[in-house]
């Protein structure tokens, strides 16, 4: 049996206060109880199954990463959000924090990037569930174009459940 899925990953921040209210505040993680490690938080997404997504060890005195500017190391980590709507929230909530870096259009994900206080970045993607994935989107994907999400919820409208049928299965009915 292979890999399935990413279970959580792990930072090295400068300052793990500033850190966590930027996880907690602006993209709705919470902090969870996993023992107490000193110098460490862990912190799990709003609807995830998983213990933990995020473990925030301090390093005090720590640069910026500079891993693609000048440095090898991980280039982002990208989070999926199950709606339109909660993208478009996402992205209020990345402007006001003056952390939204970027956002792009991939024909079959629509796709939002930060920065958190570290300069470690991420991305929030919502998939276009398959049943309504075209050609076209297909096609798209093969580049990368501005974003549009008015245009998007428009389209899907800002309720559609992403990733159906690709990133997770429809919910079955009793």
């Amino acid at each position: 049996m292979g890999i399935f899925q990413l279970n959580h990953a792990v930072l090295f921040v400068s300052d793990l206060t500033r850190s966590v209210a930027f996880y907690t505040d602006v993209l709705g993680f919470r902090q969870v109880d996993m023992g107490g490690l000193k110098g460490a938080a862990f912190l799990k997404a709003a609807d995830s199954t998983n213990d933990h997504d995020l473990g925030v060890f301090e390093a005090p005195g720590a640069r910026p990463s500079g891993a693609g500017r000048g440095t090898v190391g991980l280039y982002h980590l990208a989070w999926e959000v199950d709606t339109l709507d909660e993208l478009q929230r996402v992205a209020l909530r990345l402007a006001e924090a003056d952390a939204l870096t970027g956002s792009s259009d991939h024909g079959t994900t629509k796709s939002l990037y930060g920065r958190d206080p570290n300069g470690l970045e991420f991305e929030i993607v919502w998939i276009i569930p398959a049943d309504l994935l075209t050609d076209s989107d297909r096609e798209a994907g093969k580049g990368i174009r501005p974003l549009d999400l008015q245009r998007e919820i428009n389209r899907f409208g800002g309720q559609t459940r992403g990733g159906v049928g690709i990133s997770h299965t429809p919910s079955r009915t009793a």
